[in-house]
């Protein structure tokens, strides 16, 4: 008789095997590697897993102002910063705003690993990228009721031109602009590594805030679509020190930091 238990001890196989040792460790090993590739798919669903639910979270739609008429000042603004933005693009400042593009917390990471001081990644800091790996999708979730909400039509759409970034308009032409899923990524990762490391919060905020602009400069986001998106930023990231599964994590990432830091003294 042989006993495949998984990783909480419950058994999820039993079979009277033939007699025969060959035969018998082939199975075990097969069974084994199915056990593990399932246990290690369940922590990777964990990780990733958002610390609270859309419905959890602040409402923007109930909360925040509706996006700019078409007229007035603030739209006026809004056309103002389109307009700069485009002259921004040719330049070294417009490259970086392209780069600013990804949506992968990996791929963040690498960009914030600089004014944070120290590399971040799953590899060298697994505490403090499973803190992000949580914490930034719960950010970007809260924008998607105002987007399906408002429907605004983004900058390169209304104007019917390209963006910075050809290459995703098609994908982006059909959904809302307001707000900016770029900019509550980018604004909410620099909150949360702003309390694992406070000596480097002007530089990681001063990237946070950039990430947003970059969204402008692009012109696939209104100036007033990125203002909105800190201010949720910000609405998540006190609702998330509620989540007693954050607040364990959060000090878990300063716990390692302070230990990375004080090693490389």
């Amino acid at each position: 008789m042989i006993l495949l238990c998984n990783s909480r001890k419950r058994v999820i196989f039993a079979a009277n095997l033939p007699n025969n040792k060959i035969m018998t460790r082939k199975i075990v090993l097969i069974l084994s590697a199915v056990i593990l590739c399932g246990t290690l798919q369940s922590r990777a669903q964990q990780r990733c897993e958002p610390y609270f639910s859309v419905d959890d979270l602040p409402d923007a739609v109930v909360w925040l102002p509706a996006p700019p008429d078409s007229v007035g000042g603030q739209f006026t603004g809004d056309i103002l910063q389109y307009m700069w933005g485009k002259t921004i693009r040719n330049t070294e400042r417009g490259e970086q705003a392209v780069a600013h593009r990804v949506t992968e917390v990996a791929d963040m990471a690498a960009f914030f690993s600089e004014p944070f001081g120290m590399t971040i990644s799953e590899t060298a800091t697994p505490a403090i990228f499973r803190l992000l790996a949580r914490a930034i999708p719960t950010f970007r979730s809260t924008a998607s009721k105002p987007k399906r909400y408002y429907q605004r039509k983004r900058p390169f759409v209304r104007y019917n031109e390209s963006s910075a970034i050809p290459w995703e308009d098609e994908e982006l032409r059909y959904s809302g602009s307001y707000p900016s899923g770029h900019s509550i990524r980018g604004f909410g990762m620099a909150l949360v590594l702003c309390e694992v490391n406070p000596d480097q919060q002007n530089a990681l905020l001063k990237l946070g805030y950039e990430w947003g602009q970059s969204r402008v400069i692009a012109g696939v986001h209104w100036q007033s679509d990125v203002d909105a998106s800190r201010f949720m930023a910000a609405g998540v990231f006190a609702r998330l020190h509620t989540s007693q599964a954050f607040i364990a994590d959060m000090a878990a990432a300063r716990e390692e930091f302070m230990k990375i830091r004080n090693q490389n003294k």
